[in-house]
């Protein structure tokens, strides 16, 4: 069982992140999904641990994280519980850690993972955006159309990617942070380009090259910094990051990049 703690859920927080990416937690900006938030504080209250747990099982999943992944960032969190009473480092164990919590992560995430083979998801619920899926499609024609023409995709099309700071911004900060960044690329790329969602810190805009585009990167950066100074919450945080990719020349190489973008 998870005991409860007398801890702020903060400082549960920040223990449980310290030892999952000790631990080998691969990407540290997608780590702190809303569901951890949830997780602590269920903890930090005495409530029940069930529902949370199964909830974060499925985020995970959601987010590309693999079993073990999740499983041994489980074991950091029964890890820090169980050496709560020192400021010491923790060892996480998956073979420490209770069966029955590893049951329930498990199941939760296998559902999950099965889901999204067999109902795989065009459009993310949080953003409004398409998914990572549905922007490999449209590479996809870019390549195909980039070997009819003879001209390179790299020398054609770029792609802008948005990473809202996850340390910056945690828990519903960084959902709000997401939602206006979304909102506010498709007000500035609104000329036929792909804006898409890459994962839980990532946005990315498949557009051409052309000599507007610096000009658009700024009128994205004025538009996200606006939205995000009028949010009582995000007021003085730092905007998301915003970056030009060049695309590898072949799609296979492209879609590795997207993979890599979508969990960094």
């Amino acid at each position: 069982m998870l005991r409860p703690l007398d801890l702020d859920p903060r400082v549960l927080r920040a223990r449980w992140r310290s030892a999952s990416l000790a631990a080998g937690w691969r990407f540290p900006s997608d780590w702190g999904v809303p569901e951890v938030d949830m997780v602590c504080a269920a903890l930090t209250a005495g409530g029940a641990t069930d529902s949370v747990l199964s909830a974060l099982g499925r985020a995970r999943a959601a987010s590309g994280a693999g079993l073990e992944e999740t499983l041994t960032d489980l074991a950091a969190l029964h890890a820090v519980l169980a050496g709560s009473d020192g400021d010491g480092w923790v060892t996480p164990d998956i073979d420490a850690t209770p069966v029955r919590l590893v049951r329930i992560t498990a199941t939760a995430w296998a559902e999950a993972a099965l889901d999204r083979l067999a109902n795989p998801e065009v459009i993310d619920p949080l953003t409004g955006l398409p998914t990572g899926s549905y922007l490999r499609t449209r590479l996809a024609e870019v390549y195909r159309a980039a070997a009819r023409t003879g001209r390179p995709v790299p020398a054609t099309h770029l792609l802008i990617v948005a990473t809202v700071d996850a340390s910056a911004m945690t828990g519903w900060a960084r959902l709000t942070g997401m939602i206006l960044t979304a909102d506010a690329l498709r007000k500035v790329f609104d000329g036929g380009e792909t804006v898409a969602c890459l994962g839980p810190s990532t946005l990315a805009v498949l557009t051409g090259r052309d000599d507007e585009l610096p000009r658009r990167m700024m009128a994205a950066r004025r538009e996200i910094t606006a939205r995000l100074s009028r949010d009582e919450q995000l007021h003085g945080l730092p905007p998301p990051a915003l970056r030009m990719l060049r695309f590898p020349p072949t799609f296979a190489e492209s879609c590795a990049v997207l993979s890599t973008v979508g969990r960094a």
